[in-house]
């Protein structure tokens, strides 16, 4: 039988900040578009995760009198420092030696998922029509092979797939224009992306992943509108990553690790590695006697130009980091995402008033000041494949003598999950125990990022050779699932693979991680995962 259809003329999958941003524009530019979001979190905003020191320059463009709309942006940065950690010492460095784009004097430390929330309503004030909890499980096509829209996911089956009492049948959302905004990794992206070629003559993807966590300090500790970022220890020269501490209002510290998944030793834990940065004396004193409130996990995208799919296929866009628009040595991505949204939105209303083709977007978005932004960025990243000294000196020759424009661009040579080396080759990594005072263990962790799934539910991560992980990836590496999975997700229990997807936070880090791409993460049951407050 048929499902049943809704017509729209412009279907967007996910309510991050880029697919938000589009909504807002393609009403600000013709009212008359019906628009849609499907949102595969519970509510807008309990899925995103992020730092977040935001520029404001996208958002200027979209909603230039945000700040009497009463946005969720009111911190200031105030102050910035940037320390090098050894294991017990850490180096100072001046701030005015820093390339400009690692400076925020001017931009805000926000919540991206509030952020979220406030886009939400102007979109809905337009007549944007939004449905949490409803997620895209599939791209449908049209005969002649162009996006036709996508359908939701089939509610209420078991974990064999049979039909519960609660069973709903998925709807399919048919659309003019798809454009798919899914985050990081985005599942349907990810298939777009293969079926279309988008990503051929490009250098393999980056990612790294992102653990952050919201302390409240007391008033000594805090310092409102304090930028802070750390390289070095814990992590070794060759492993790629780094800290941040913001300090926003309400005695409130954002403090998170990110660590390139392009690291070589499959004993390395990321969360293991976060918990145990929290205990370096310049650290420590921030944090000692307060209460840590959230956590949460995400993957980030950060291949830059040299990556960058193709963002354009008959009948839909890639857009935000589906397509991978973060800029690395800024650390910030939902400018460049909100502005890829915007250029998206011209581009679509351009393409329906004028049955142009949607190639005009990647023109549009290759005249903008984000791509002129990523392109000053593209040699950052793949300078660190050659270690942290050499990485940084590196960094300042391209980004402080050359401010991007050297005259060549380096590749990104190997996937992520292609980096890992055998167990037997690489040194046991010992963790101490948490404290449970300022180190904590992944069970009481996940239970502070609210993650539920619906029981009895088909597994949404799913294994192409449910052998493998015992036959191959534990004999190999040591099955390191159990390690780069920041919530414990995956275990080895009496020689079996066991998958606790209820702890899920669909972070992603197994879909990309995994050294023979054994694992896929598709969607759960709606509103199944996180449900982050202020992250």
């Amino acid at each position: 039988m048929a499902r049943e259809a809704m017509e729209y003329d412009v279907v967007i999958v996910g309510a991050g900040p880029a697919g938000l941003t589009t909504a807002i524009k393609l009403k600000q530019l013709d009212a008359n578009l019906s628009v849609c979001i499907l949102e595969k979190g519970s509510e807008v905003g309990a899925h995103i995760l992020s730092g977040n020191v935001f520029e404001t320059k996208a958002l200027d463009e979209l909603i230039p009198n945000w700040k009497n709309e009463n946005a969720p942006i009111k911190t200031k940065v105030s102050k910035e420092k940037f320390l090098f950690l050894g294991k017990k010492s850490s180096l100072s460095w001046p701030t005015w030696l820093l390339p400009a784009v690692q400076k925020n004097h001017k931009n805000y430390i926000i919540s991206l998922a509030n952020l979220c929330r406030w886009l939400a309503e102007q979109a809905e004030k337009l007549g944007v029509e939004i449905f949490p909890g409803f997620p895209a499980s599939e791209v449908l096509y049209n005969d002649d092979g162009s996006v036709k829209g996508v359908a939701t996911l089939d509610m209420g089956l078991d974990k064999e797939g049979n039909k519960k009492d609660t069973y709903q049948e998925g709807m399919e959302l048919h659309a003019k224009v798809t454009v798919f905004s899914e985050g990081c990794r985005g599942h349907l992206g990810k298939q777009l992306i293969k079926k279309f070629n988008l990503d051929e003559g490009k250098n393999p993807q980056q990612y790294g992943i992102g653990l952050k966590e919201i302390w409240e300090v007391s008033e000594q500790q805090h310092q409102k509108g304090l930028v802070m970022h750390t390289a070095g220890w814990p992590l070794d020269s060759k492993t790629y990553g780094g800290s941040f501490i913001y300090h926003a209002e309400n005695r409130q510290i954002y403090l998170g690790y990110v660590i390139g998944l392009d690291y070589q030793n499959p004993y390395l834990s990321p969360f293991d590695e976060f918990q145990r940065f929290k205990t370096h004396p310049a650290i420590r004193k921030m944090f000692e006697g307060g209460k840590r409130i959230s956590f949460g996990a995400r993957a980030l995208i950060e291949g830059g130009i040299q990556s960058l799919p193709k963002m354009y296929m008959p009948g839909a866009l890639l857009i935000g980091c589906d397509a991978g628009t973060l800029n690395m040595p800024k650390i910030k991505g939902s400018h460049t995402a909100m502005k890829s949204g915007i250029v998206a939105a011209e581009a679509i209303v351009e393409s329906i008033k004028n049955k142009a083709d949607l190639s005009i977007y990647e023109k549009k978005f290759k005249d903008s000041w984000a791509y002129k932004e990523l392109h000053a960025a593209r040699n950052v990243k793949p300078s660190f494949s050659w270690g942290l000294i050499l990485g940084i000196i590196f960094t300042g020759i391209d980004q402080i003598l050359f401010k991007g424009k050297l005259p060549f661009t380096l590749k990104h040579k190997h996937a992520d999950h292609e980096s890992l080396k055998p167990a037997s080759q690489m040194p046991k990594i010992e963790y101490p125990k948490p404290d449970g005072k300022l180190t904590f263990d992944k069970t009481s962790s996940v239970y502070l990022t609210g993650t539920n799934h619906t029981e009895n539910q088909p597994v949404h991560l799913r294994l192409k050779d449910p052998g493998l992980p015992i036959s191959y990836t534990l004999k190999e590496y040591d099955e390191p699932a159990q390690r780069y999975c920041p919530v414990g997700v995956y275990e080895i229990q009496k020689e079996k693979f066991v998958i606790n997807s209820q702890n899920c936070i669909h972070c992603k880090t197994c879909d990309i991680k995994e050294p023979s791409q054994n694992i896929t993460w598709v969607c759960p049951e709606g509103g199944g995962g996180p449900k982050y407050g202020n992250m």
